[in-house]
């Protein structure tokens, strides 16, 4: 399940709750490489001067390629190198150059090659209008040469264009600015779909973070907290009964073993992810261990069971033995009662657990990080149930759970 939550461990100052999230930032090639794109400017200006030749022989009315046709034909490529830290002066740049090569009557061909680089390089920087304004700039241009200026300009005894030919012209600068356009929407939904996939990698590492600090605090709270009552009564016996010194000696023993184990299994799981748990999670059916560890520390703990008893999801089970063993802590720590109550109500689809202590509370310090109750209510949301918990009316402390047998993504 992915349930949203906000690392406390730190991390960026959005994900810490202090603001949205950072916007996308839109895909832009000068970002995307530093380099000079000398390789394929090469090979374009290689085919603007041979195409170009080539188209000269088939326009016999136009202007013949000479030594300024060929400077032109290169510093459109030259200009071009610049397209991916320059866009907008790349643009209009070769916009330019191709308006003054067709000014000077020099055949049609690929000069417009490098006006197609030119705007797609700009468009998928992010500088749609700038492209469009330089290709719509050379399109009027064009435009005014074909059927104003022919008369002023080379080559001599040349008539106006036909208006059928206009056409094709913009023909092809709309499809050149769309085919700019898509691929820029397509950057974008990649770059887009890139920074989601990357920021849920990141949500289910904070989760799983989460998840672990959750599990050791209720193994070390619940451990500890029993270590911390055996060593008082060891010390306290430890001239006058050193048998019951003994004895206390034994449950601390026994205690840190349990609770060396049950690091060892949650910190498991930061091995090579796919293995599996090399014992299985502790649930309902280790109750008389906890109470066996509870009356260690003097805690004399009752259970009773309700309803006929269900086959529970494993989150379900350890969900619901650890908040029991967090309970039976708190009560440890907080009360000053000896004797504690757990009832189990099992119920259609839903389980329930009430544990409950006499008090009244305790006025000495026995430590803990005051998460446990925040722990429990992450536990039981996290399977889509409840924690209601506080004093009673007649004193003492009581903690209410109701879970789904089966947690909520898997029902």
């Amino acid at each position: 399940m992915d349930e949203q939550r906000t690392p406390f461990w730190g991390g960026p100052p959005w994900a810490r709750g202090g603001g949205p999230p950072p916007p996308l930032r839109r895909w832009d090639a000068r970002r995307s490489t530093g380099r000079v794109p000398w390789p394929s400017t090469i090979a374009l200006a290689v085919f603007a001067m041979v195409g170009s030749t080539f188209a000269a022989h088939g326009q016999p009315d136009r202007e013949p390629l000479d030594a300024f046709a060929y400077v032109l034909l290169l510093a459109g490529p030259a200009i071009l190198l610049l397209r991916n830290r320059r866009p907008v002066a790349s643009v209009f740049g070769v916009c330019a150059i191709a308006l003054v090569y067709i000014g000077a009557g020099y055949p049609y061909g690929p000069v417009f090659l490098t006006v197609a680089v030119g705007a797609f390089a700009a468009v998928i920087s992010g500088h749609r209008r700038a492209a469009w304004w330089a290709v719509g700039g050379l399109g009027a241009g064009h435009l005014l040469i074909a059927h104003w200026l022919y008369e002023y300009l080379p080559p001599g005894h040349d008539d106006a264009a036909p208006w059928g030919e206009e056409l094709v012209v913009l023909a092809w600068v709309v499809a050149v600015l769309a085919a700019s356009e898509l691929v820029r929407v397509r950057r974008e939904v990649w770059a887009r779909e890139g920074a989601e996939r990357a920021a849920a990698e990141k949500r289910r590492a904070d989760e799983e973070r989460l998840r672990i600090a959750r599990e050791l605090h209720d193994v070390l709270a619940h451990s500890i907290s029993v270590i911390n009552v055996q060593a008082g009564v060891g010390l306290a016996l430890l001239d006058t009964n050193p048998e019951q010194a003994r004895t206390a000696l034994t449950t601390i023993k026994a205690a840190s073993k349990e609770a060396l184990g049950e690091v060892r299994q949650v910190l498991d799981t930061l091995r090579t992810p796919g293995d599996a748990p090399r014992a299985p999670a502790p649930g309902l059916d280790r109750l008389p261990e906890l109470v066996e560890q509870a009356a260690g520390a003097g805690l004399s703990v009752e259970i009773g069971t309700e309803g006929e008893r269900a086959a529970l999801s494993p989150g379900t089970d350890l969900a619901a033995f650890r908040i029991v063993q967090e309970a039976l802590t708190n009560v440890v720590r907080h009360s000053g009662s000896r004797t504690a109550r757990v009832r189990i109500v099992y119920a259609p689809g839903r389980l329930g657990l009430r544990i409950d202590d006499d008090g009244p509370a305790a006025r000495s310090d026995a430590g803990g990080s005051g998460n446990g109750l925040v722990g429990m209510r992450e536990r039981a949301a996290a399977l889509g149930g409840t924690i209601d918990a506080g004093p009673r009316p007649d004193g003492g402390f009581r903690v209410l759970a109701d879970l789904p047998v089966q947690p909520k993504e898997t029902m």
